[in-house]
């Protein structure tokens, strides 16, 4: 929500928003909800992925809120969304909402949790663990910390394949967003805090957790879920559940462990969503 706050802030009642994600994409979810909520539509390009029972919750009430496309690979998903923009009136959000602006919107979170410990709220964070897939939150979180001056190490735990979830990608989007800020306000971000922002001491990625496919549970996480359960909170196999696990794991190292929460199906309890959607 936080980066679709910024991604669909100009979108008008009577648009279509055009976006894509797997199967059991929250993010198709998300950007669907709430585009509906400012009157527009939602056109969704879905492909098959290994699918928990929760994902399957997901792409139910996705498809009960948008239109839907399968395509049978990320490629044949990715190339359709292209032929879509070069033929059609839409206004894109990119996978995972993972663009420069949208990342803003977790910027703002890093600087509300850093006002959060400034005011006793909450003990300083040794490090935050977040989920890590397309980018957007981990790369936002680490901007965020670094411009607060919070001494925090941001951990991601990979859900996806190596070659497209790795630091690499944070660290872009890191820079591209600092310079969407030059762009906007004239204020150049300090060359010392990016790279503080993305060095290897303030920025990592978790890889033990990933599970060998996007969407495939995993047993700690499913242990980890299990443990949040009687708390109230519900999480997914795909995402937190993970994130969940690598922060239990980081728990025994000194200093204070906060897991970042990004989805909590609760609210999913009372759904009732339509079966179909149109391929």
């Amino acid at each position: 929500m936080r980066a679709l706050e910024f991604l669909l802030g100009d979108v008008r009642p009577g648009d279509t928003v055009l976006t894509l994600g797997g199967e059991g994409s929250t993010h198709v979810l998300a950007t669907a909800t709430h585009a509906a909520r400012l009157g527009a539509r939602t056109l969704a390009v879905r492909w098959p992925h290994d699918m928990s029972p929760m994902a399957h919750r997901v792409a139910r009430a996705a498809a009960a809120r948008a239109t839907v496309l399968r395509r049978r690979t990320v490629v044949g998903a990715m190339l359709t969304v292209l032929r879509l923009r070069l033929t059609g009136r839409y206004h894109y959000v990119r996978l995972g909402g993972s663009a420069p602006l949208g990342v803003l919107g977790h910027v703002n979170a890093a600087l509300e949790l850093a006002d959060q410990v400034r005011a006793g709220l909450l003990p300083h964070p040794a490090r935050v663990v977040v989920p890590v897939g397309s980018g957007g939150t981990a790369a936002g979180l680490a901007l965020g910390f670094a411009v607060a001056g919070l001494d925090t190490t941001l951990v991601g735990a990979r859900v996806g394949p190596r070659i497209a979830v790795n630091r690499r990608r944070v660290r872009r989007l890191v820079r591209a967003t600092a310079e969407l800020i030059r762009k906007h306000t004239g204020e150049r971000l300090p060359a010392e805090l990016l790279a503080r922002a993305v060095s290897g001491e303030r920025l990592r990625i978790a890889h033990d957790v990933y599970g060998g496919a996007y969407g495939r549970p995993l047993a700690a996480g499913e242990h980890a879920a299990a443990i949040l359960l009687p708390r109230g909170l519900t999480l997914d196999a795909t995402y937190s559940a993970k994130a969940c696990a690598a922060a239990l794991a980081l728990a025994a190292q000194p200093g204070p462990t906060l897991f970042w929460l990004t989805f909590d199906g609760r609210w999913m309890s009372g759904c009732r969503c339509a079966s179909a959607g149109r391929a």
